[in-house]
């Protein structure tokens, strides 16, 4: 559907459509235009939101087509810039999920190892919008923004709430100078008389479906938010705007403009998550399948970072002899046990055991005191190799969403 054609749709329904709320939507579409009609009495408080792409254009009465669209392909959404794109691709590949993309120009791309997925690169909040919409059914992006484009959707489901990246906090922060010079907390904040309803606490934020809600959990009343051009971080220095709320990841940008951040005043912590529609995974054919193998292998991967395999031999009577030496240090449990068995040589033409060798996982923190204890109790000839996956009997976060979709 071309613009013009959209256009003239458009004042059709301001001709003809008596009531007070209408929407004209393109479920598919990447391109959306927000129309406000002209002053007119009978129109003054109609919004009308029109969505235009190649596909058939449905009008409906304050509701959201959401029918799970026509294509067999199952789709994966990727940011397509910034650190979290390549913090993301690296993640894969270390999962054994390398993307292969055959034109960096092309916004679509595959995962040879999944079959039937196409991997399409956006925009962060767009991976979200287009999860809701049907036209993505797999997305990985911020906690953050599936919280403020998300806006608590049902249909949006956390598969994996963890990857291990993009460590950030959505946070308010105030002038350390001025009348915020004693104010350090959310509490003294809304307690400060200065905001009335003729003079509100001004916000610059981007957050704005996060911040007014956060704002009127914390008893602040008086409130009115803007978005700001450039870096947030100059507009209470300019002057417009009281305070900022943005992302802060480890605070220097905040300290280096004179700002600070305050008690109870983080709206939530953030960092990369793996997040999927519930009606794809429901009613799409191999969405569950594929996103049951993904779970895995990240699950598998993220265990086993920072962890290594530690082998050692050691001298005793009996396999059940040595690990009682082994289990009476703590940091030698491993991940279940150690595992013992026997090393057989030849000695005097005959077979004998007589030293035993011992397999445990150690985290990378503990490395060094554990091969000390090994030592201690007669460990010899110690092996370190880090581990690059661990794989459960079955993941816990599989059955937790099994459980979120009732099956």
């Amino acid at each position: 559907m071309s613009v013009m054609s959209a256009t003239s749709l458009l004042q059709s329904c301001f001709q003809q459509c008596p009531s007070p709320s209408l929407s004209l939507l393109c479920p598919s579409s990447s391109f959306h235009i927000s129309v406000l009609p002209p002053p007119q009495p009978r129109l003054a408080n109609m919004t009308i939101t029109c969505c235009v792409s190649q596909s058939q254009v449905s009008v409906v009465n304050s509701k959201i087509d959401s029918r799970i669209s026509e294509r067999n392909e199952i789709r994966l959404g990727l940011p397509s810039k910034g650190r979290m794109a390549a913090d993301t691709l690296d993640l894969l590949k270390d999962c054994q999920l390398s993307v292969r993309q055959v034109n960096p120009r092309q916004y679509v791309a595959q995962i040879p190892q999944l079959s039937n997925l196409e991997v399409w690169f956006q925009r962060p909040k767009d991976i979200v919008r287009k999860l809701l919409s049907g036209d993505l059914d797999l997305g990985i992006v911020g906690l953050d923004t599936v919280s403020e484009y998300g806006q608590g959707n049902e249909d949006l489901i956390i598969v994996h709430n963890a990857l291990e990246y993009g460590d950030c906090h959505l946070s308010l922060a105030i002038p350390k100078y001025g009348i915020f010079e004693n104010v350090n907390s959310m509490r003294a904040l809304a307690q400060m008389p200065q905001w009335t309803a003729e003079k509100p606490l001004r916000v610059a934020t981007g957050f704005t479906y996060l911040g007014p809600k956060f704002m009127k959990e914390n008893g602040l009343k008086h409130v009115v938010f803007s978005t700001a051009d450039g870096a947030l971080e100059a507009a209470p220095a300019m002057g417009i705007a009281d305070a900022i709320l943005d992302l802060v990841s480890s605070g220097t940008t905040l300290r280096e403009n004179n700002l600070k951040e305050i008690e109870g005043g983080v709206v939530l912590e953030s960092q990369a998550v793996l997040v999927a529609s519930r009606k794809s995974l429901i009613q799409r054919k191999g969405v569950l399948d594929t996103t049951h193998e993904i779970l895995e292998r990240l699950e598998a991967h993220l265990r086993a970072v920072g962890q290594f395999t530690v082998v050692a031999n050691m001298r005793g009577s009996s396999a059940e002899e040595v690990a009682e030496r082994v289990l009476s240090q703590t940091s030698l449990s491993g991940l279940q046990g150690p595992t013992v068995s026997p090393v057989f040589c030849k000695r005097d033409g005959k077979v004998t055991a007589d030293y035993y060798a011992i397999v445990i996982c150690v985290p990378k923190k503990s490395l060094y005191k554990s091969v000390q204890q090994l030592r201690a109790i007669g460990g010899s000839g110690v092996l370190i190799s880090p581990l690059t996956y661990i794989f459960d009997e079955e993941t816990p976060r599989w059955r937790e969403l099994l459980s979120e979709l009732g099956l």
